[in-house]
């Protein structure tokens, strides 16, 4: 794995499309000049094609033969291809297609484990140590996981359209031995963020935003995990913003009481209802009260002198007269950005709702792609087959949130001539009731029953599984009817 995607990756503009109607849709996302070899600029687009156009399945599988198969693993393993090359078509793209966005857009940030089956573990890494229970003797065993890490950064509309990556990080752990041991001794706080695993995220933000411009639009999104103060302080000197779920208890106001005091003593500004899927799949309707307060927050004791306080919103939501037997709801927001009453306190709450487009795209890396069944023996081999899986990935993402996002499009946003030809071939208009007749949401609605969705008056706006099965199928019908048509052409 190179440090290239992580902070030095030269960008260029995706190559232009071959002449037709209908280019695959691929070709908008590699960049062959990034290759040091024209040639290995070539095999990306047709590996990048192929594992397209057969999601989650292998190698062999997608490239059909041993020609292609052996070709793709050389790729894959080539000394002169990393991940950054891979995926700067598509941060290229990313950027186009964010540049035709007005509005602020939100970058969501995660990481994600994988984990393999390897006879050699040290030629992958180690992502993280478990207790494997007792031995006889009753003492507690620990083995180690072998995979590897990925940090993401997602762009997404605020109405939650997944515009593409703007930053990827792979890497592997070495040891964790003495690591809790060390905790005990040394304040994690006093730790400078750049000799922390931590830092990911500030590496990862300062690169979308410098590629992709215009910080002022855009809004770090994050878990609880994020809750760092570095962060905060970057999106500030990068003209940006952030919107995080906070697990810290910061100092505020002069540092003689916390933020929970300001917040505890804030009176209720409004309510807030909406449903949620319980369990057992139920549709709850619950209640939140909401809370803001413009709040002076200081830095960690340890880090005084080299950060400054910072005037930022705070807004908790929580659930109202929660049933027995589960816990409330409860969000407690931390952003720069202003709130001036309960409208952009909930649209504040919206935005950070989204943050779980990111956990869908690792869904479809791990469950669609089969990202973890991969047997490549090497961190760096993985690394690039995870860069074409990501740009496959969020291909799904994107088409299961476009019906939603623009359902009255045109079909040849998402579809090819043929492709559509087809669908009105396989897929009877009856049951498309939810679209009007043409349009984007139509053929992505005949696209997922393809995949088993039912298409039900009750039914909700078809998911990435069905997307990706029906893509998956459509292929391998677009590829018979190629056949047949050839068949019948020589004849």
């Amino acid at each position: 794995m190179s440090s290239k995607t992580a902070s030095s990756t030269t960008f260029s503009r995706p190559r232009a499309g071959r002449s037709g109607p209908s280019p695959h849709w691929t070709e908008r996302e590699v960049d062959e000049t990034a290759f040091k070899d024209p040639r290995l600029g070539r095999r990306c687009a047709e590996v990048l094609k192929q594992i397209g156009d057969a999601i989650g399945e292998s190698i062999p599988y997608a490239c059909q033969d041993w020609a292609n198969t052996k070709a793709a693993y050389r790729f894959l393993s080539n000394a002169r291809v990393d991940e950054g090359d891979i995926l700067s078509g598509h941060f290229a793209a990313t950027r186009a297609r964010c540049d035709k966005f007005e509005g602020p857009i939100l970058l969501l940030q995660d990481t994600t484990e994988f984990s393999f089956q390897r006879a050699n573990v040290s030629a992958v890494g180690v992502t993280k140590s478990v207790n494997s229970g007792r031995d006889k003797q009753g003492r507690i065993r620990h083995h180690t996981v072998c995979g590897m890490l990925m940090h993401s950064s997602l762009a997404v509309t605020t109405e939650g359209l997944p515009l593409g990556l703007a930053a990827v990080k792979f890497w592997t752990r070495k040891k964790f031995r003495g690591t809790k041991a060390l905790k005990k001794k040394v304040n994690p706080t006093r730790v400078p963020i750049e000799k922390k695993e931590s830092v990911r995220w500030l590496e990862n933000f300062r690169q979308s935003i410098e590629f992709l411009g215009q910080p002022a639009r855009f809004i770090h999104v994050g878990d609880r995990e994020s809750d760092i103060f570095e962060l905060y302080c970057l999106t500030r000197d990068l003209g940006s913003h952030f919107l995080v779920r906070t697990c810290v208890d910061r100092l505020a106001g002069d540092g003689d009481h916390t933020i929970a005091d300001e917040m505890d003593a804030t009176r209720l500004k409004g309510l807030h209802r909406i449903e949620v899927q319980t369990a057992d799949g139920e549709i709850e309707k619950i209640v939140l009260e909401i809370r803001f307060k413009r709040i002076v927050v200081q830095p960690p004791i340890g880090k005084k002198k080299r950060y400054p306080a910072l005037d930022l919103t705070v807004i908790h939501a929580i659930e109202r007269d929660a049933p027995k037997g589960r816990q409330p709801i409860v969000w407690k927001l931390i952003t720069d950005l202003p709130v001036r009453g309960r409208a952009e306190a909930i649209e504040k709450i919206n935005w950070y709702a989204m943050r779980w487009k990111i956990e869908v795209f690792h869904k479809v890396l791990k469950s669609g792609c089969q990202a973890e069944a991969s047997k490549l023996r090497t961190a760096e081999r993985l690394a690039n087959l995870m860069a074409v899986f990501c740009i496959v990935s969020w291909r799904v993402l994107w088409m299961t949130m476009l019906a939603r996002a623009e359902p009255e499009a045109p079909p040849s946003i998402a579809f090819t001539e043929k492709e559509i030809a087809l669908l009105d071939r396989l897929v009877s208009d009856a049951g498309n009731r939810r679209a009007e007749h043409g349009t984007l949401s139509f053929y992505l609605i005949k696209l997922a029953r393809l995949g088993g969705y039912l298409a039900r008056a009750g039914d909700s706006p078809p998911g990435s599984i069905v997307i990706w099965r029906g893509l998956a199928r459509l292929t391998d019908i677009e590829i018979g009817a190629e056949a047949a048509l050839s068949a019948f052409v020589g004849n």
